[in-house]
């Protein structure tokens, strides 16, 4: 007996590629391929800038060079991860799959430029960030995330797609983690919650994203070329463990300053990293195997409950190994393989290539998780981390790079016709 999504799933890449050939006036676009469509720059800037952001930031770290900036080198890799990197991820997948939730006309031309040279300002802001006035630097950097905000929100609000303000709302949570990031660093010199919440925030548009994206992408797989048992459609197990995961993600934000309920915070987080397990488990990802394109989806959401068991574990103990493996095993992993994951896939859609994974996407992903096992476990073996930590790096490098190669000039040539 098989189990079908719901019919109601937004498939934006499905409908995207649908309403592309159809001659739809709104989005017929003449000018450069590049600004038509919010993906095609902000998903070759990020891979670029993620190459970037490891390749300066490890020489930097060991004290080969230094960057103009006012952070610290850890401080500036976490900023620039979650802030930077992350942020033109989120923007060039809400500006591409919001027309397909609302209808509306796609933010394009000179005003898709527009907030592209808002993303870059705020680059260089944080960059050369101690030669600006402190708030100077963080207003231009925080210029982008309010902006690309506001767009969401107006083109959801003005189409009245309610379903989808708890993907703002949770992208306003991640704007405010960076408002106490400029905070903390100005009072205090580092930041720790602003960092937190900023990673807690991404996580949760996975959960929400990915739990719509993941099951969805693979029930249309399998009815295509694996016929039989399908994902099992969202229901009230999905939202509870939505609750309970956003919970976890709060308590342990606020961690830290509770260091006395360390085992009730243990108890949630590894309840939430079981729910996820077992979510994950009903969307048949063991079925999905002869397509990476569709396996790497749900690569990437293993290590949502595998950082919650981490976590819960750590905070048994107050490990600061467990601590580091958990940071990593959601930003590297989660982060990292996820984003990835969507960004690949989206291209190739949105693009008129067809759905399967090449030898080069496979090595995309192949690098990618290398790098994800290899950061996680660097501090569970700290005797191997001399070896490890630079592993991961050189293969976060190739995985970005690789994109920025194979998928490149997909992202600024016009659409072709699968």
């Amino acid at each position: 007996m098989t189990t079908s999504t719901p019919t109601s799933t937004t498939t934006t890449t499905t409908t995207t590629a649908a309403t592309a050939t159809s001659g739809d006036p709104l989005r017929v676009w003449p000018g450069p391929a590049v600004l038509s469509y919010g993906f095609r720059p902000f998903f070759l800037a990020a891979a670029i800038y993620a190459a970037v952001l490891v390749a300066v930031w490890v020489p930097w770290f060991l004290g080969f060079l230094s960057v103009p900036t006012a952070l610290t080198p850890i401080d500036w890799h976490a900023h620039e991860l979650l802030f930077g990197y992350v942020a033109a991820v989120i923007a060039g997948f809400l500006l591409t799959a919001i027309p397909n939730w609302t209808g509306r006309r796609p933010i394009r031309g000179l005003a898709l430029a527009g907030l592209v040279a808002l993303w870059l300002a705020g680059r260089v802001a944080v960059a050369v960030s101690s030669s600006l006035d402190p708030l100077t630097a963080a207003a231009l950097a925080l210029g982008f995330a309010l902006a690309i905000t506001g767009v969401a929100a107006h083109e959801i609000v003005a189409a009245r797609n309610w379903r989808n303000v708890k993907v703002v709302a949770t992208v306003g949570v991640w704007v405010a983690a960076q408002i106490l990031f400029y905070y903390e660093t100005w009072r205090y010199g580092w930041s720790g919650y602003g960092v937190s919440l900023g990673i807690a925030a991404t996580v949760f548009l996975i959960l929400i994203i990915g739990g719509r994206i993941v099951p969805s992408f693979t029930g249309t797989w399998l009815r295509r070329a694996n016929p039989g048992r399908e994902p099992v459609a969202f229901n009230q197990f999905d939202r509870w463990t939505l609750v309970i995961s956003g919970g976890a993600l709060a308590a342990w934000v606020a961690g830290p300053a509770a260091p006395e309920s360390a085992p009730a915070l243990g108890v949630v987080l590894i309840a939430a990293g079981v729910l996820n397990l077992w979510r994950q488990t009903r969307w048949a990802p063991d079925r999905t195997v002869r397509e990476p394109l569709v396996t790497v989806l749900h690569g990437g959401y293993f290590f949502v409950p595998i950082g919650f068991l981490l976590a819960g574990a750590g905070a048994f103990g107050d490990e600061p190994s467990l601590a580091s493996a958990t940071v990593h095993a959601w930003t590297v992993g989660a982060i990292g393989l996820m984003t990835l994951a969507v960004m690949t896939r989206a291209s190739r859609s949105h693009s008129g290539r067809p759905l399967t994974a090449g030898a080069g996407t496979v090595a995309i992903y192949a690098a990618i998780l290398v790098s994800a096992l290899a950061r996680v476990a660097g501090p569970l073996m700290p005797e191997h981390t001399l070896v490890l930590v630079p592993l991961a790096g050189v293969a976060w490098i190739a995985a970005f790079l690789g994109f920025t190669c194979v998928y490149g000039p997909m992202l600024v040539t016009k659409r072709v016709d699968a």
